[in-house]
């Protein structure tokens, strides 16, 4: 996500199991009896009202990408973070469901006051915010925090601010005393937002972690990420790296100026470095300490079979959909991938159906054929290309001939180590049509800097994109605009596509006053920018979590990929649990 993608970390093994065989296209995400078993408790939460106080513990495979507010746009860590440790401009409901979508009031008092056509936005803060050492939030410590993601060593944040704000081109951050005209703090409650064109939506994009508080004098620049200054509910007790961090109350949170998040246990620990396997076995048995735990990661592939067939493990699994979708992006900029039929060859050879049996089947998997989820298509996604859902071999080797590669090519594909078995299964179906693939994995806690360094990066690599909002606005231009692209840190655009006629459309579209003239044009868009291959599009996931038997209050956060909403999460008997 950098971006708000989708940090892959279940190990994907191809598992032909009783909710989804090989060779079932799996767009309707049921199994074979037309009912999903993994979305019984869709839209519900989990084990009851929890009670305030003991230990919940999170069982985790890696150490998040970012937790400084300026940094943090990979989904589960957004949701981490803004949840517990940093509190953000308006936010989301917490609520299962669609109700989770529902921006509501955080640090301001409201969802903002447009003026000057919605190129002015005004925000007022709620008094008696404070954070953990006493000392009152402040709009320029919300202020400073937008301006120090600008800065070049604090890479991967939302792209908001960068798109929008006036006079933001060539900004560099906060260092020397450099700031913002366009961002203006009249007094310690009130910030102004001049924006260099018109923005409706803008109240969505203060959702995000850089329009959280940091203030200049708790700034340690990139050492800000392993320790940054609580305005939430909880603060951090200890953080060592890649093993454990302990988050414990902060004392001068109030509940009464926090309508979303309820905090009820007394101590969070994200235990890292456990092997995915370990974990889901001792969630389903959920013994002892585990009782009181939730995984970090989704659920694997193979431990499905384990989870979906048992009726008391399958009440404590939750299957949200992430809304995002995964995508094998390739690098237009570069031979092979210049060549439009070369990537058109790529979109042809996928058999998307293996890629899905080698993510636990439609149980858990959604084809996609569209860039952009199904929610932004009002339910349902077109399939302008109609290719089959096993790929076309011949006419791929067909694209290629044209292409002047009748023996085909040879490429090399960065992956999360969580993602190795649907690379695999890529890797094979590409094979088929003579498109040699050789697969690197890398760390999910190193990814999106490894593949947002467009100097030293592999031409092809499969990531995910997910809408911050129901906007095509907060999906395509990310995804394909080449004027935001980076040399380091780079996010979204990872095909590095350029195409002039595709960024004058989405201005155009942009541009666009009503709301449903818009949606078209961008559903519309859609389809064009597929025609041009700079990617293909695969899978939108569910993420499978097991819970302990003692947590409650537990469901997916639609607005954060499914991942649990820690805003609500906690147990059913604090004292069951070890501090």
């Amino acid at each position: 996500m950098k971006k708000r993608t989708l940090i892959a970390v279940a190990t994907a093994l191809a598992a032909t199991t009783a909710f989804g065989a090989a060779g079932c296209s799996g767009s309707k995400g049921q199994g074979s009896g037309g009912k999903n078993p993994a979305t019984a408790n869709q839209g519900a939460a989990v084990g009851g009202t929890p009670q305030k106080g003991g230990t919940l513990t999170v069982l985790s495979n890696q150490d998040f990408t970012h937790l400084d507010p300026a940094r943090n746009w990979v989904m589960s860590d957004m949701d981490f973070g803004t949840r517990l440790l940093y509190r953000t401009l308006v936010t989301y409901k917490a609520a299962p469901g669609t109700a989770g979508g529902e921006l509501v009031p955080d640090l301001a008092t409201g969802l903002g006051t447009p003026s000057n056509g919605t190129k002015t936005w005004t925000f007022h803060l709620k008094k008696g915010i404070k954070y953990e050492d006493g000392t009152p939030v402040t709009a320029r410590d919300i202020k400073y925090n937008v301006e120090r993601s600008f800065s070049p060593d604090l890479p991967g944040g939302s792209d908001y601010a960068a798109r929008y704000l006036a006079g933001a081109e060539g900004y560099q951050g906060p260092a020397q005393g450099k700031h913002l005209d366009s961002i203006k703090t009249p007094d310690d409650h009130t910030i102004v937002f001049e924006l260099r064109k018109p923005f409706a939506e803008f109240p969505n994009a203060t959702v995000m972690p850089n329009f959280a508080p940091t203030p200049k004098e708790q700034d340690k620049g990139p050492q800000y990420d392993n320790r940054p200054f609580s305005s939430g509910p909880y603060k951090i007790e200890s953080y060592q790296r890649g093993k454990k961090l302990v988050l414990v109350r902060n004392t001068h949170w109030a509940a009464s100026t926090d309508a979303v998040r309820k905090a009820y246990p007394d101590k969070l620990v994200v235990v890292m470095g456990l092997k995915a396997n370990q974990i889901d076995d001792r969630l389903i048995a959920s013994q002892g300490p585990d009782a009181s735990a939730v995984s970090w990661g989704a659920l694997r592939p193979e431990s499905a079979a384990k989870v979906l067939p048992n009726a008391e493990v399958r009440k404590r699994l939750i299957a949200e959909s992430t809304n995002c979708t995964d995508m094998v992006q390739m690098h237009t900029g570069k031979a092979p991938f210049d060549e439009v039929k070369v990537r058109q060859a790529v979109q042809y050879a996928l058999d998307k159906d293996s890629v899905l049996t080698a993510s636990g089947g439609p149980a858990f998997n959604d084809l996609s054929t569209a860039y952009m989820p199904a929610t932004l298509f009002d339910g349902k996604q077109p399939d302008t290309l109609k290719i089959p859902a096993t790929g076309d071999v011949e006419k791929a080797k067909q694209l290629l001939k044209e292409a002047g590669k009748p023996d085909g090519v040879e490429t090399k594909m960065t992956v999360s180590t969580g993602d190795k078995g649907r690379a695999e299964a890529i890797q094979q179906s590409l094979a088929k049509a003579g498109i040699k693939v050789t697969i690197e994995t890398v760390d999910p806690s190193a990814f999106y800097a490894t593949i947002g360094d467009t100097k030293n990066r592999t031409d092809m690599v499969y990531t995910g994109w997910c809408p911050d909002y129901p906007s095509g606005s907060t999906f395509l231009p990310f995804v394909f605009d080449g004027r935001f692209i980076k040399e380091k840190g780079n996010s979204g655009n990872h095909s590095l596509f350029r195409d002039k006629p595709t960024m004058r459309r989405m201005d155009d579209i942009a541009a666009m006053t009503d709301a449903k003239q818009a949606n078209a044009a961008w559903r519309k868009l859609d389809g064009e920018i597929l025609a041009k291959a700079p990617a293909v599009p695969v899978l939108v996931r569910r993420w499978p979590l097991v819970l302990g038997t003692n947590i409650a209050g537990a469901y997916g956060q639609t607005s954060f990929g499914g991942q649990l909403d820690y805003a609500t999460v906690g147990l059913k008997a604090p004292s069951k649990t070890q501090g």
